[in-house]
């Protein structure tokens, strides 16, 4: 009766985390865009997009987001999720170390 337990339990708590993850996701994209938003309106004010300096943050919150969503979201295979199972698959089979 135990193991069905310990299987939800970890299903849950892993559930849980990624919901975790996901909450800080959209907390730093809506952070990254409220920055660009307060940004642009600074860079309006001062020179009226005569050098728009602001793109420079552009391009830094949005590196920092892609970058983030990468390892979230384990786009582009090389270390994501998947990677992680098959690695822990494979070490657990060898159980060597």
């Amino acid at each position: 009766m135990e193991e069905p337990n310990n299987i939800n339990d970890s299903k849950y708590l892993r559930a849980n985390q990624r919901v975790t993850e996901l909450k800080k996701f959209y907390g730093r994209c809506l952070r990254g865009l409220l920055a660009i938003v307060v940004v642009a309106i600074i860079n309006y004010y001062l020179n009226e997009w005569s050098h728009p300096w602001f793109l420079w943050v552009v391009f830094g919150v949005g590196l920092g987001i892609a970058l983030k969503a990468i390892k979230l979201f384990g786009i582009g295979g090389l270390f994501g999720r998947d990677w992680e199972r098959r690695k822990i698959r494979e070490l657990m089979d060898k159980d060597e170390w």
